[in-house]
């Protein structure tokens, strides 16, 4: 303890916090703690510090606040009581008095007859009372060791002490009075005591139970991680079925996974229909408008289908927020994502900038065009498609990757177990996110590097559709009026117009429409398969359900081929937890020992 024998000295302390503690164990022994702290003093003397008054006044405080102790405030006879700061101290923490005792000592010392009727007064309660008074006892000595306590007491027998009440002098009758005070306190306590003892217990067992199941060999730690596996599985399922009922860890938005890839990509499909084109085309849909104030529905759902207003949007995103994106997770997805950037708007008409490219590589053509005009201006129009792609699955593997974190988290709440399972993990996941990345990356080289071709009848049907609005357009200056039916405004045209509707053209005008409705056609046939592709093979095929999703990752199955030392790396207890978890363990089992002496 770093006390010194000798005060003179000057080696070691002569005070310390630590407490020497002599158990005396025995079938007819009592549960009793006596607790000897040094006594209170207000000067510092040779070898004594500031320090050591604080530290001494402090250790008594720390005592006595305890409802359940009972304070003997022993003091010399033969000093004065009103210099004793142990009686004030014990009114601060004992304000009726009923836990505190005052017991005065050496007697014999006491000569002059004024200061034994100052003790007496005490004793009688007729100067400074105490609730449950004082009791005068005489102790062994330096030079009474050998004599016995009766012989002691002998000094009881003369006056003026033979004239004090006898149930008030003596360690019998000291001793009878400490036995009703601690059964009255026993008592009082007792409801308290058997509420904290339980409290107390629970706690252990919680805190025990969250250091998880035992994990000392290859079985126990390999069945503690196979069970971790599972639950993250099941979290996954549920994940990907939306079924946010299955258990209350869904009530962590991050935890809803489809529903925030399903709203990512409800903002790509909008965003692409919007803003993907370098160049826009001519809306030859607006041609039907003529005089009426809106278009026809059938048309005005075909050229809006898809639109997401930019509230709509915000909304989406309000519940995945992938752009605030943590540096951890920025170290350990830098390899694979692109940060989110600002998308350039479509700019100019797209007609004068085929003119261009037609005049630059034009032939000797009769009405006709080198079929890599299309395949240049396809290109063109399709330059963002790339970066806007990548952006979103971006998007996406932010979104599955915070999954994972949280979902572990959920899962597994040992932070040691999950650290080290993470970093095990951490590799593999990465390089699946990379595989659906570069899905993703080969589907913009297809699309957009391909010679522009397809079998879909719809874009025959588009071209179509775009020829017939341009010869309407051409014959409406010349076309009649006629009733309306069902609503819609009907004209009557001549025969003869109809054939002479493209005379005023010249050839470069027909070539040029010509070039913008097949790209315009292809273009839309073009874009939409490939957000299908994209969500289809990179999204959900490459992330989500595939045999390679980061998802499966980490099975019940990788538990099981784990080598034993990494699986002892990943969830072998510490030294730290398994003291922790054994010393837990003991002391449920003394506090339940208690609980039953307590009930006896």
């Amino acid at each position: 303890m770093g006390l010194r024998a000798d005060v003179g000295t000057g080696d070691g302390a002569v005070f310390s916090e630590d407490i020497l503690k002599i158990e005396v164990h025995g079938p007819h022994e009592d549960y009793l703690t006596i607790i000897d702290v040094p006594g209170i003093f207000r000067t510092t003397t040779q070898g004594t510090t500031k320090e050591d008054m604080f530290m001494v006044k402090e250790l008594v405080k720390g005592y006595i606040k305890d409802e359940r102790t009972i304070i003997l405030a022993v003091l010399p006879s033969n000093v004065d009581i009103a210099t004793q700061e142990i009686l004030e101290l014990a009114e601060d923490y004992d304000k009726d008095g009923v836990r505190t005792l005052g017991v005065l000592t050496k007697p014999d010392l006491v000569l002059e007859s004024s200061a034994q009727v100052a003790v007496c007064d005490l004793i009688k309660g007729q100067k400074r009372p105490l609730t449950l008074g004082y009791f005068l006892v005489r102790n062994h000595g330096p030079n009474s060791a050998s004599e016995e306590q009766s012989e002691l007491d002998r000094i009881f027998r003369h006056r003026p002490w033979i004239d004090l009440p006898q149930d008030r002098v003596g360690i019998p009758a000291l001793k009878e009075q400490l036995g009703l005070l601690l059964f009255e306190i026993t008592q009082r306590e007792y409801p308290k005591l058997l509420h904290d003892v339980n409290n107390q217990i629970k706690e252990c067992k919680k805190e025990l139970d969250s250091l998880g199941p035992p994990r000392q060999d290859e079985r126990e730690q390999r069945s503690f991680l196979s069970h971790i596996a599972a639950a993250f599985q099941d979290c996954t399922r549920a994940a990907l079925a939306a079924d946010y009922n299955a258990d209350l860890v869904f009530d962590q938005v991050d935890l809803r996974l489809i529903t925030h890839v399903v709203n990512i990509t409800d903002v790509f499909s909008a965003e692409f229909q919007q803003s993907a084109h370098s160049r826009h085309f001519q809306n030859l849909e607006l041609f039907e408008l003529c005089e009426e104030s809106e278009m026809p529905p059938d048309d005005y759902h075909e050229a809006t289908s898809g639109m997401l207003t930019i509230a709509t949007l915000e909304k989406l995103l309000q519940g995945a927020k992938v752009d605030d994106i943590t540096a951890e997770e920025l170290a350990e997805l830098s390899d694979v994502i692109d940060l989110p950037h600002e998308t350039t708007m479509p700019r100019g008409d797209v007609t004068a900038w085929i003119e261009d490219i037609y005049l630059q590589t034009r032939g000797l053509d009769l009405g006709t065009f080198n079929a890599n005009v299309v395949a240049m201006a396809f290109s063109e129009q399709s330059r963002k498609w790339g970066d806007m792609t990548k952006m979103y699955l971006s998007r996406v593997i932010i979104t599955l990757h915070r999954f994972i974190a949280i979902a572990l988290r959920s899962v597994c709440p040992e932070e040691q177990a999950r650290r080290q399972l993470w970093s095990s993990i951490l590799d593999s996941l990465v390089e699946r996110y990379k595989i659906a990345m570069d899905q993703a990356k080969l589907l913009i080289e297809v699309e957009r590097h391909k010679k522009p071709y397809t079998l879909n009848q719809q874009f025959a049907k588009a071209l179509s559709k775009a020829r017939g609005y341009r010869i309407a357009e051409l014959l409406r200056p010349k076309a009649r009026r006629d009733t309306k039916q069902y609503g819609k405004l009907q004209y009557m045209v001549n025969l003869d117009d109809i054939a002479k509707a493209a005379e005023g053209k010249n050839n470069m005008e027909q070539l040029q429409e010509e070039i913008h409705d097949i790209l315009h056609a292809y273009y839309r046939l073009a874009l939409d398969r490939f957000i299908d592709n994209v969500f289809q093979l990179a999204v959900d095929y490459s992330l989500l359900h595939g045999p390679k999703s980061p998802l499966k990752v980490f099975t019940q199955e990788w538990v099981i081929n784990l080598e034993p030392e990494k699986l002892e790396r990943i969830v072998g207890e510490t030294k730290i937890a398994k003291r922790r978890r054994s010393k837990l363990a003991k002391k449920i089992e003394d506090l339940s020992s208690a609980l039953k002496i307590l009930k006896v």
